[in-house]
């Protein structure tokens, strides 16, 4: 008997309204799945196990468009088990529990069921661990769905009873693929020029989905002729680029900005930022990133990089979006080409580890002020050499606390003004010496 969770059979009559073209190009068998051959290939994980007639619990991890529904749905075909489909957004604690219970009694019928969950991602902790006996006792096969990063966003639990495979955006070739799929399901061929229609592709970003939902658009349209480029994006709208400014996205694109600055890529650390401006980041945040690019990798091997940093900064606070972004863009190509050192950076960590561990040891009393009666008694400021008074203005007394060794934590590089600090930091430590062992 049916259940409120069950889906409609494959083969149940077609509905006599119209289908979405996305929905009539959906695959009726793996071998027909666009795309994902590193994870459907015989060598591939899912490929693996169908051969060996095994399949375990899965976390398909992946942007929108890919294939994640799709597959799990001719998974459930190939293994003979009851396919339901629920999404996190819009099942409650209860709907759980009515799912679980029809996948008990199907189990004790001897019927598995995979159970798709869309967006799985958004269930919290115990709604996560509610899936954990059901795994464990083979009620239901559980195949979840996120475009987030499992390991953020699962617990500990629900990822050791399954395996992450990633699904990867479609690129140009495999959308292509689809688009003459498309055409074949229309019956003619899209009204578009070569170049129009790598716009097309282009304008999907990878999201096969999109792109049908496109190319029925185009398919609409009564024009004589093909369309140009030109043509195309006055009549459609790109697809919005997939960021999300508080997920995963949001560190990834960063840190492609950060490491290409540090590698000094001005092409493309400026190809990251304008991403990142396009997707909504807020540029505020890239001002405060950038500057901090400018203290860590960059330092005293050009001190006016920091200035350039908090120069843009302001200047974006007073002209605002979009005029303001030239001047970061601008403060990013100047740390990209700016000499590159973190040895500050290094030497700040270092100091700072060594603080940690002899933070309780007293500076020397020759450096310390004795401004009473028992403080001078007990030595305070006894024996400090006032600097300006000395050969060199330099009197080369330690500064490091008496029972501690004295620290080397910051090593200038031969680059940019920092090859001058090399050179004024070796003649302290020689002259330092010399007045010491003197």
């Amino acid at each position: 008997m049916a259940d409120l969770f069950d889906q409609t059979p494959a083969d149940a009559p077609a509905l006599a309204g119209p289908r979405p073209l996305a929905d009539r190009l959906r695959p009726r068998a793996l071998a027909e799945v666009i795309g994902q051959e590193h994870v459907l290939g015989p060598e591939g994980p899912l490929g693996v196990m169908l051969a060996a007639g095994t399949l375990s619990s899965l976390i398909f991890w992946g942007p929108p468009g890919v294939g994640k529904t799709t597959i799990a749905r001719l998974l459930a075909d190939e293994t003979d088990l009851s396919f339901v489909q629920i999404s996190a957004i819009f099942t409650g604690v209860a709907d759980l529990k009515k799912v679980f219970e029809a996948a008990k009694l199907r189990h004790a019928n001897g019927q598995g069921t995979l159970l798709f969950v869309d967006e799985i991602h958004r269930f919290n902790k115990a709604q996560q661990d509610g899936f954990l006996p059901y795994m464990e006792d083979g009620t239901i096969l559980l195949v979840g769905a996120t475009t987030e990063n499992p390991s953020f966003e699962l617990n500990a639990a629900l990822l050791s009873r399954a395996q992450v495979l990633v699904l990867d955006r479609l690129d140009l070739v495999h959308l292509e693929l689809l688009a003459q799929r498309a055409e074949h399901e229309l019956g003619r061929a899209l009204p578009l020029t070569g170049p129009a229609r790598d716009t097309l592709l282009e304008m999907a970003d990878g999201d096969g989905r999109a792109l049908l939902n496109l190319i029925e658009q185009v398919a609409a349209w009564k024009v004589a002729g093909a369309l140009s480029p030109e043509d195309l994006s006055r009549r459609l709208q790109k697809r919005a680029a997939h960021y999300d400014k508080s997920g995963e996205a949001h560190y990834n694109l960063i840190s492609a900005l950060h490491k290409s600055v540090r590698g000094s890529d001005p092409d493309a650390a400026l190809y990251w930022l304008t991403r990142m401006l396009e997707g909504g980041e807020d540029p505020r945040f890239l001002a405060r990133r950038i500057t901090r690019m400018a203290v860590e990798d960059i330092g005293l091997a050009d001190p006016q990089a920091q200035t350039v940093c908090l120069d843009a900064w302001q200047v974006y606070e007073r002209l605002g979006s979009p005029e303001g972004e030239l001047a970061l863009a601008q403060a990013v190509l100047y740390l990209s080409l700016a000499p590159k050192s973190n040895a500050g950076y290094a030497a700040y960590k270092n100091a700072r580890s060594a603080a940690k561990k002899t933070g309780s040891e007293p500076p020397p009393k020759h450096i310390l002020n004795a401004p009473t009666k028992l403080m001078k008694e007990q030595g305070y400021g006894a024996g400090y050499e006032y600097d300006h008074d000395a050969e060199d203005a330099f009197s080369g007394q330690n500064y490091f606390p008496e029972r501690m060794r004295r620290g080397v934590y910051y090593l200038p590089v031969e680059r940019g003004f920092e090859r001058e600090l090399k050179r004024r930091l070796d003649y302290f430590t020689k002259l330092r010496a010399k007045r010491q062992g003197g």
